[in-house]
């Protein structure tokens, strides 16, 4: 038996595909705990089998960590390092030190957000894992941004002097001994980049979660095709006009498609779609997964929801549009689904270009598209049998990968080789 500590941001994206490796290495009799900003949401999507060790850090879209909706591209990146993934690191670095000296794991499993997990498991002399749940750092996401680069460079080695051994030169995001990465080089590519220690694509870790009981199935009409729009969990406060576009560009299609919309921040307003039974309350975005079951009346072309059973729904739907956030752009492939994808910030822009250049989809400007660009992009992924082609083709790929089996066996392996 081995004992395996996750270090993760307090960001959903980042720990549902560690719960699928946490719950199987702990189904094999191994020990396992958490070390995160925020223990209620690791337990909220984790459960409580395992015990979470609090650290302090910064909570996303609060405080100085809130980023302007409009920022992006290297202005966006820079604010993302700057105001959270740094001052994550040097807050959640005592916590962590914390677990590791009471929970004496034999791996850490390091985010590769969660830079304190694997500098703090360097310095202790542990054998780490870096969880790489997005593909993009194997590219070179900041090629031509040579300032960039060299000021991302200096923060990182002012946190090594901080936090981690400051005669080491290892890049936390990086582990020397094993790269978890959480994609297939169908879509993610071979590495641009040849950094850290062995990478070993897993592919993504899906595993079943609660599905909410008040989703209205019977809606959906088998006569069309259905289409899921989604811009994840982080975007709520960027995504107003987006939504509206969709709105629009899919509603000129209802003879032939239905449409999910998650709305979490109600930025479509309560009489989208949504229509509450009497003195029912509008939709809550804090509470999962809905705080009424909705009232279509007579729409039954666009149902507006805070928030929905999405691998559920995966199942079911022809056709996804996001923000080509890494999660629900491997999902979706992982269900042979294809995409239109309208990159935001952060990584987004690079996984969108791996799905694009995988064959399972079409991007759009998020920012810029209008209604017709849309449609005609929706109508190229659900008509054209290129992306759907390609997108089954990934899907092959990511369950051939065994996802968090292989996960939690590579992890096996690298605690036996230290012990």
């Amino acid at each position: 038996m081995s004992g395996f500590l996750f270090v993760v941001p307090p960001l959903v994206g980042h720990i549902n595909p560690a719960v699928g490796v946490a719950d199987l290495l702990l189904a094999r009799g191994h020990r396992v705990a958490w070390a995160c900003a925020d223990p209620d949401l690791v337990e909220r999507l984790a459960g409580d089998r395992a015990p979470v060790f609090p650290c302090a850090g910064p909570v996303p879209g609060v405080g100085e960590a809130r980023r302007p909706a409009d920022l992006r591209g290297p202005e966006a990146l820079k604010f993302l390092w700057e105001w959270y993934l740094l001052p994550l690191a040097e807050a959640m670095a005592p916590g962590v030190r914390a677990a590791v000296e009471t929970f004496r794991p034999d791996v850490v499993v390091a985010d590769q957000q969660a830079f304190s997990g694997g500098l703090v498991a360097e310095r202790a002399g542990l054998p780490w894992a870096t969880s790489a749940t997005t593909s993009a750092e194997f590219g070179d996401p900041l090629a031509g941004l040579p300032r960039v680069t060299e000021w991302l460079a200096e923060r990182l080695a002012d946190l090594r002097r901080s936090v981690g051994d400051p005669s080491g030169d290892t890049d936390p995001r990086f582990s020397p001994h094993l790269v978890l990465a959480f994609s297939t080089v169908e879509l993610a590519g071979p590495p641009a980049v040849a950094r850290g220690g062995p990478i070993r694509w897993v592919g993504p870790s899906i595993t079943a979660r609660p599905a909410a009981a008040d989703f209205p199935w019977d809606w959906l009409d088998p006569g069309r095709a259905a289409v899921l729009v989604t811009l994840g969990t982080a975007n709520a406060d960027a995504g107003g006009r987006f939504l509206a576009v969709c709105r629009e560009a899919l509603r000129a299609r209802a003879d032939r498609v239905q449409v999910v919309v998650v709305d979490p921040g109600n930025t479509l307003g309560a009489d989208a779609a949504w229509r509450p039974r009497g003195d029912d309350p509008p939709p809550d975005a804090t509470r999962a997964p809905y705080t009424s079951r909705p009232s279509l009346g007579d729409d039954k072309d666009l149902l507006v929801l805070p928030s929905v059973p999405q691998l559920a729904l995966l199942e079911r739907v022809d056709a996804v549009i996001c923000h080509a956030g890494h999660n629900t752009v491997c999902e979706a492939l992982w269900h042979g689904v294809p995409l239109v994808v309208a990159p935001i910030r952060d990584d987004q822009p690079v996984v969108a270009g791996q799905v694009v250049d995988a064959g399972a989809g079409v991007r759009v400007r998020f920012g810029r598209v209008t209604a017709a660009r849309l449609g005609a992009a929706l109508d190229a992924v659900l008509h054209e049998p290129g992306h759907r082609a390609a997108a089954e083709r990934i899907g092959t790929a990511f369950r051939a990968a065994s996802g968090a089996s292989a996960a939690a066996d590579s992890l096996e392996q690298l605690a036996w080789e230290y012990r």
